[in-house]
């Protein structure tokens, strides 16, 4: 075996560690984001400060008991969760191979050979038709990061990894807004369950004073009938509540990763939610909201990844090394005559490629410009659903009181045409567009304290709050 030099080779490490300093790869800046400080649109003035309603926890926002345990039992067992999980696993795995990439490769190799030659070949009659080769070799190779391809490929790793962290945090801030919209909405359903069942009843006794009336002659059967639609109108109306209820208990199961069943709830009357709605500064949603954050990450895994296609244009420095026993006979396998070893280093310059390289630049550069234009619509579209859901806050709440002034008009409508057609001075057809008119006032005084919850439940989310 030839002796290696240990001179040459301490040469050779020292030229390598000394190019890896040459670094063609650019750092990652975040880019200028003029529309940041425009993003919010509001018809009054809110805090816009370094406090928000995102920092809020989801367990102080939310006061009903039963919609906590909920809520902490969906972020447990739900499927969405638990596969967003997985993927962050997947990404942290393959970040840390992105951080072995500055070490070496080696590979070990064990083998047994058996050639049987032919007596007329240039070696069967020296070796009896036959030769065996035995093996032992263990083979080294490393490529010295010059031009920072490696440390771009691990920058562009760890992104990934955080953009699947970032879209786990996602996925628990819409389920717990998804649970506690869908929660509201089950208790908004039986509020208005409860007004059709008494509107059920009072109108079976309508009915039976409209019959009661044309036998005494007072009203025809023109009356009573139109009496009975409008009963059967609110029947059916109340198995449509029934069907909503059901399904959205459904829902509210499948979110809480189990089979569907029943629900527990309190009662929307009692539901309060925090009067804080600061919104703060709009660049707090750079750092809040989770969908945002993936957005931003999926860029740097861009930006390095074209530093990766860019590095492919200069040479790569390789060194690789070989050595281990090699013998003809079994038993000099181990001998110290069949030792060998190869070194070799090599400096590789791509020339022609078929336009293989340049064709990976130029999609890598289009693909981060595509993230950059990815990035800035996810946040157009977070200060787009705060405005909305901070409007909409707003106009349910100065809507709530128009609302309850219109039942109790309603109700005094329908109790005084009522008395008047008792009293052979109103008309049938006053007193049914009351009755319908006082029952849809009732229920859309229910929705409307439905659409202040959800708003509420949709700007938190919306400011990116609830990951936390």
């Amino acid at each position: 075996m030839k002796k290696i030099f240990p001179f040459k080779l301490s040469v050779l490490l020292l030229l390598a560690f000394t190019l890896q300093s040459c670094f063609v790869a650019k750092n990652y800046e975040r880019p200028n984001m003029e529309e940041i400080d425009d993003l919010y649109r509001t018809q009054q003035q809110h805090s816009l400060d370094s406090t928000s309603l995102a920092s809020i926890s989801w367990k102080e926002l939310f006061s009903d008991p039963q919609l906590v345990q909920m809520i902490e039992e969906g972020l447990q067992n739900n499927l969405d969760i638990r596969i967003a999980l997985q993927q962050v696993n997947m990404a942290e795995a393959y970040m840390k191979q992105g951080r072995n990439g500055y070490l070496p490769s080696f590979d070990l190799k064990a083998s047994m050979t058996h050639q049987e030659l032919s007596k007329n070949s240039q070696f069967g009659s020296v070796f009896s038709g036959s030769l065996e080769q035995f093996e032992l070799s263990g083979s080294l190779s490393w490529e010295a990061d010059i031009w920072g391809k490696i440390r771009s490929n691990l920058r562009a790793t760890k992104a990934t990894y955080l953009q699947t962290k970032a879209a786990h945090q996602a996925v628990k801030t819409q389920l717990i807004a998804q649970i506690a919209s869908n929660y509201y909405l089950l208790m908004a359903l039986d509020d208005q369950h409860r007004v059709t069942e008494e509107t059920i009843e009072n109108r079976k006794r309508s009915l039976e004073t409209i019959n009661a009336l044309k036998e005494a002659g007072n009203v025809t059967q023109v009356a009573v009938d139109q009496t009975a639609a409008q009963l059967f109108n609110t029947q059916a109306l109340l198995i449509d509540i029934e069907k909503n209820i059901f399904r959205t208990e459904n829902v509210l199961s499948i979110l809480l990763g189990k089979p569907v069943t029943s629900i527990a709830r309190g009662s929307l009357e009692q539901q309060k939610l925090s009067k804080n709605l600061d919104l703060g500064v709009p660049a707090l949603l750079l750092a809040n909201r989770p969908d945002v954050l993936a957005a931003e990450y999926d860029l740097t895994n861009a930006f390095e990844l074209s530093n990766v296609a860019k590095s492919n244009f200069y040479p790569s420095l390789t060194l690789t090394g070989a050595g281990g026993f090699q013998s003809l006979e079994f038993q000099e396998w181990f001998n110290s005559g069949s030792l060998f070893a190869t070194l070799v280093s090599g400096l590789t310059q791509p020339i022609f490629n078929k336009r293989r390289i340049k064709t990976q630049y130029e999609v890598a550069k289009a693909q981060q410009e595509e993230s950059l234009l990815n990035f800035k619509k996810t946040l157009l579209t977070a200060g787009q659903e705060v405005s909305n859901a901070l409007y909409e806050y707003e106009a349910e709440t100065k809507k709530y009181e128009f609302r309850q002034n219109e039942v109790e008009s309603l109700r005094t409508a329908e109790l005084n045409s009522e008395i008047l057609l008792n009293n052979g001075f109103g008309t049938f057809l006053d007193l049914l567009t009351a009755r319908q008119n006082a029952l849809n006032a009732e229920l859309n005084v229910i929705d409307n304290k439905l659409q202040q919850l959800q708003s509420v439940v949709e700007l938190y989310r919306s400011l990116g709050g609830g990951w936390q």
